[in-house]
């Protein structure tokens, strides 16, 4: 069976639920030319599919024939009338035409042996791939009902191995877990967005999530629900900045439906990085696009290197240059000195904690690189025209 542009049309029609909109299901089987009348969908998806693309290069080459083999073995073993379609990359729906129902049962131990038999079949050209089942529907335009259903079903995939079987009448355990609000990691994650420190915002979104995982006993609804909740409030921290909001807010809606849809750790993982990445960009206070090659260099050293006891000396050494020259070519470019602008990131990087956590002003200033919590909340009244204990309050 070779897919064309009917076939796939017709399917997506089916898959998406838009059927109704184009008119009746003998209506558009006569106008693509399918006679296939699709009940159930099972979704096949290729396990580890983003590190095995990665081992191989990522070409175009390798991606359409592991696409081509896999449908060829489908081809080979499912023995019943069906249409496919590709739902996203290493992702396949088919469409399967059935017989009449046996006994509940019976008809999901079928569906069941059907996805060992594809299972073993793809084994042979070592690839591994996990499946769900969706409910069967005689109704074509409740067809998409059952793509959701598989699609659902799979969620148990999320945080499991590698070639499972899931089917939508699976029980789930529908007790929530207590999740721990992880108020300290979270005003890290933030500070690190003032900053615009993209590699320490992925390493401590990526820690962030993992907690997320085992907080939520690994539901992965529940996980998605406090992932999705991180990115509004990295969103809402980079609007407070000078970002634009319109922008912001419409990205938002198109990641989170995104973030929903997918079903594999991995792959959510990287896009919520991607993203947040993407947010950090749009701050306007780390826009330093105007500035010399050397002072974009001085200032990478400082965010990296913001915990630590960074002197005017170390900088200039770290970027060739002598400490009255590199001096004064900072003041120029970027309109404060050097220590105005150390001093200012850090007491914005102590706003997060300040508002969100209940820890002590002195370890608040241990974070953010000021060893002598007396100098930090000198400093922050200098800036905010509060200490950090009455902006505290004001913000609780």
């Amino acid at each position: 069976m070779k897919q064309d542009s009917n076939s796939a049309a017709f399917s997506h029609l089916l898959l998406s639920g838009t059927l109704v909109h184009e008119g009746t299901f003998d209506e558009l089987q006569q106008k693509f030319g399918i006679s296939i009348h699709p009940h159930l969908v099972m979704i096949v998806s290729i396990d580890r599919y983003p590190d095995i693309a990665s081992a191989s290069g990522n070409s175009l080459e390798w991606r359409k024939k592991v696409g081509q083999q896999l449908v060829g073995k489908i081809e080979e073993t499912v023995r019943i009338p069906f249409l496919w379609n590709w739902i996203e990359e290493g992702v396949l729906a088919l469409l399967l035409e059935l017989e009449e129902q046996d006994s509940v049962n019976e008809f999901n131990r079928k569906m069941v042996n059907m996805a060992k038999e594809i299972q073993l079949a793809t084994n042979s050209i070592d690839l591994s791939v996990s499946i769900g089942i969706g409910r069967y529907y005689q109704n074509p335009y409740a067809l998409y009902q059952s793509f959701l259903e598989a699609r659902k079903s799979m969620s148990g995939r999320f945080f499991q191995g590698n070639q499972l079987i899931f089917h939508c009448e699976m029980k789930r355990n529908n007790e929530g877990p207590v999740i721990n609000p992880f108020n300290e990691e979270k005003a890290e994650l933030l500070a690190l967005v003032k900053i615009g420190d993209v590699e320490g915002i992925i390493l401590n979104l990526k820690r962030l999530m993992e907690k997320l995982a085992v907080a939520s006993q690994f539901n992965e609804d529940i996980f998605k629900t406090e992932v999705v909740s991180v990115v509004l409030l990295l969103s809402k921290r980079v609007i407070d900045s000078g970002a634009n909001a319109i922008t912001i807010h419409s990205n938002n809606t198109t990641i989170i439906q995104e973030l929903y849809h997918i079903i594999r750790y991995d792959k959510f993982v990287n896009q919520v990085c991607e993203y947040a990445v993407w947010l950090t960009e749009q701050t306007e206070n780390t826009d330093l696009s105007e500035v010399s090659p050397v002072i974009q260099q001085a200032i990478g050293y400082i965010k990296e290197h913001h915990q630590e006891s960074i002197s005017l000396n170390e900088i200039a050494q770290y970027c060739c240059l002598s400490r009255h020259h590199f001096s004064h070519l900072f003041t120029k470019e970027v309109g404060i000195s050097l220590i105005d602008y150390l001093n200012r990131m850090r007491i914005d990087m102590s706003l997060s904690y300040l508002e969100m956590t209940d820890l002590p002003i002195s370890e608040i200033a241990a974070r953010i690189g000021f060893h002598d919590a007396n100098y930090f909340s000198r400093m922050f009244k200098k800036y905010m025209q509060f200490s950090p204990s009455d902006y505290r309050l004001a913000r609780n």
